[in-house]
């Protein structure tokens, strides 16, 4: 299938979204610039209106119904973000909107959704599940399919990103950006590199990134066609999509560079960076680039630009992943260390771990075990450390004082 997307598609795209979606900031990244050797740059797609990029595509592509279309409602499927996306552009039309959530779907993304006039039907555990619902929805009523991502109108909207992308960091040479779908990380490098080649500048380097557990698109690109996943399970919603769109799809083999996957354990530890050094609130999705970055510092041409494509969390699911983004950047440490069953022993053992700098969370006694002599004691710790060369100093300095530690 060629590419059904063209520049002058993107810059009418642009002028239709002036006033509707917000040109999101541009900010500079010191402590990744750093670690990379070289500028390194964040666009904030997290600071849209409805905290992502989805604005953009939903509401050009509702844009361009007939009045008769109007009338009949829209109708989407969304685990979050595209749903916010499709009931702001409806209010703003003044069009009825449905959407299919799968269960489990982040509260702030439903309440939001709800907050914007629509209406939300709850329907399977996946994304595709609720899609097909919905799809069997527009045959049953005549309310037109807002597809997330496999649409030109779609697409288009989402490039005027890439363009606003080369605006701000005119210099770039490596742009770095989510890929779930494909609508997103397609309409960025259609923009880019078409832009970059009709003003006869270089064209920067485009990386798509798919978390590993949820990555369609490595297998598709190798088979030349989309080819759907078995299964997936990841906590980056925003890009937990089992089968690219055909439209995205001859965009991404035709503009983007290369596909990188991370890890769970790395858009975690992405998170909490961002929240620490950038005091940005962002998605696991929303993190993927930054997590690419930091998983492989050297690769990156620079300047490069992550792009930040959502920021709408849940806050219980934030603490989570904070705690799990710190035990993946080694800031928490469990250990099993055994130790003389003699008064004083416990209390010297904390002393020690005081000594090295560390923070105990929690302390649990193994009296009775088969693998323990008369004489031991094991002691269950929950350290918090200053980070993974703390962790490995603290636990070195352990056995050097002669303990027995398990990690």
């Amino acid at each position: 299938m060629p590419v059904s997307v063209t520049l002058t598609d993107v810059r009418a795209a642009r002028d239709l979204l002036d006033g509707v979606a917000v040109r999101t900031p541009m900010q500079s990244s010191r402590w990744l610039s750093e670690l990379v050797g070289g500028p390194v740059l964040m666009k904030a797609e997290n600071l849209q209106r409805t905290g992502s990029f989805k604005i953009r595509g939903a509401y050009v592509r509702m844009s361009e119904l007939s009045a008769e279309e109007r009338a009949r409602g829209v109708v989407a499927a969304s685990a979050g973000n595209h749903a916010q996306g499709v009931a702001l552009a409806a209010q703003l039309l003044g069009i009825q909107a449905r959407v299919y959530m799968p269960e489990g779907a982040p509260i702030p993304k439903l309440n939001a959704t709800r907050g914007y006039g629509a209406e939300v039907v709850f329907h399977g555990s996946y994304l595709h599940e609720a899609l097909a619902e919905a799809i069997a929805h527009a045959e049953r009523t005549g309310a037109v399919l807002i597809h997330p991502y496999d649409h030109p109108a779609v697409v288009a909207g989402q490039a005027t990103a890439g363009l606003e992308i080369l605006e701000q960091a005119p210099e770039v040479r490596t742009v770095v950006v989510p890929l779930g779908g494909g609508g997103y990380a397609a309409g960025v490098a259609l923009a880019v590199k078409e832009q970059c080649r009709a003003e006869g500048r270089p064209e920067p380097r485009v990386v798509a990134v798919q978390a590993e557990q949820a990555a369609a698109y490595p297998a598709s690109l190798a088979a030349g066609h989309p080819v759907p996943l078995t299964q997936m399970k990841t906590m980056a919603d925003g890009i937990a999509v089992g089968t690219p769109g055909e439209v995205p799809f001859a965009a991404i083999r035709e503009y983007v560079d290369e596909v990188v996957t991370v890890s769970e354990e790395s858009m975690s530890r992405a998170m909490v960076l961002l929240l620490e050094r950038a005091k940005l609130v962002v998605e696991p999705a929303g993190a993927a680039a930054v997590a690419a970055v930091l998983d492989d510092p050297t690769r990156w041409a620079t300047p490069a630009v992550t792009v930040l494509s959502g920021g709408n969390v849940d806050p219980l699911l934030m603490g989570k992943l904070i705690r799990h983004g710190m035990a993946a950047a080694g800031r928490y440490l469990q250990l099993r260390v055994l130790i003389p069953d003699v008064p004083g022993g416990l209390a010297e053992l904390l002393q020690r771990l005081a000594e090295a700098g560390a923070n105990v969370m929690d302390v649990a006694h193994e009296r009775v075990s088969t693998q323990l002599h008369l004489d031991e004691v094991a002691v269950r710790l929950q350290l918090e450390t200053r980070g993974a060369e703390h962790a490995e100093a603290l636990v070195a300095r352990l056995r050097d004082q002669s303990y027995d530690v398990r990690e």
